[in-house]
């Protein structure tokens, strides 16, 4: 066997590595796309299985065809609400601006809760 069939051998073993690790991530979506379809009957949804299970590729085939659009949406979908809550918590947990700690801490000096040394020192760092 020359160096060039075993170079070629592994080109195609990389070739069918990577059809493998391909059909894998369509699997993978097509079975999170049926979980995440509300629509669609749970008996339907266990039909889509069994065919995964017993005819991969043609079923897999089959659902990008049939169904594609729609797993594009509810895709777009699931991001859209996984955006806007990961806003919401990095609102609830981010700072607030220097002019609300400042009345914050203007508050608390009216109150009695800190000395007016303390409120020199918190309006120092919201401004800073």
């Amino acid at each position: 066997m020359s160096i060039w069939e075993s170079f070629w051998d592994i080109i195609w073993w990389f070739f069918w590595v990577f059809v493998f690790i391909s059909y894998l991530m369509v699997l993978f979506n097509i079975v999170a796309d049926l979980f995440r379809d509300h629509a669609l009957n749970g008996w339907w949804k266990a039909v889509w299985i069994i065919f995964l299970i017993f005819v991969p590729f043609l079923t897999a085939l089959v659902y990008l065809i049939a169904r594609g659009s729609g797993m594009a949406e509810r895709s777009a979908s699931a991001y859209r609400e996984q955006q806007h809550a990961a806003d919401s918590y990095i609102r609830s947990v981010a700072g607030s601006s220097p002019s609300d700690e400042i009345d914050k801490a203007s508050k608390l000096l009216s109150a009695g809760t800190i000395t007016p040394d303390e409120f020199a020192a918190i309006k120092a760092r919201a401004l800073s």
